[in-house]
């Protein structure tokens, strides 16, 4: 009985290790938490961030990222890159220009936002940008301000709930 106890606490202790490994190095689910990324996600959708891709490669424009909050790292954001180290961002006349070309963001909720003075992103940050623009606590915000890559948690890449709208997000 007692060699039974020790092979279940040894499973349960090898299981518990390869949970942290796998939520701290692989992947894990966060929940949105707001409509600052309307119409791309909703207010609760459960989204799997992988965090592999990471390691090899920056994050690039289009990609839609957790980040731990500059201002309290225990609060995640989910944003989408808009830039990267070197890229000169600004927003004028409801049109987003990167490197003073216009981007063609079809998935933004409206075409109508504040302006935004041109900055030149420094190297080893991001500048993030929620899709509802009208809505979100981003880049332009000094709280925010340029996202150090250090501050990225991974890719939110797959939507698994609601179930209606699962599969991977663009």
């Amino acid at each position: 009985m007692l060699k039974e106890l020790i092979e279940l606490a040894k499973s349960i202790v090898i299981a518990l290790i390869a949970a942290f490994l796998i939520i701290t190095f692989v992947f894990e689910t966060v929940s949105v938490d707001g409509h600052s990324m309307d119409p791309t996600l909703s207010d609760r959708d459960r989204l799997i961030v992988e965090k592999v891709t990471y390691y090899f490669r920056q994050p690039k424009p289009g990609d839609i990222v957790v980040i731990k909050y500059p201002a309290n790292p225990r609060e995640k954001f989910i944003k989408r890159v808009v830039a990267v180290g070197g890229d000169k961002v600004r927003i004028s006349d409801n049109k987003l220009y990167i490197n003073d070309k216009p981007q063609n963001e079809s998935y933004i909720l409206e075409n109508k936002m504040r302006d935004f003075n041109e900055v030149t992103v420094p190297d080893k940050t991001i500048f993030v940008l929620g899709d509802n623009r009208n809505n979100s606590r981003d880049s332009r915000f000094e709280d925010v301000g340029f996202v150090d890559l250090k501050l990225v948690v991974g890719k939110a890449d797959f939507r698994i709930y609601p179930f209606k709208t699962a599969g991977k997000l663009k």
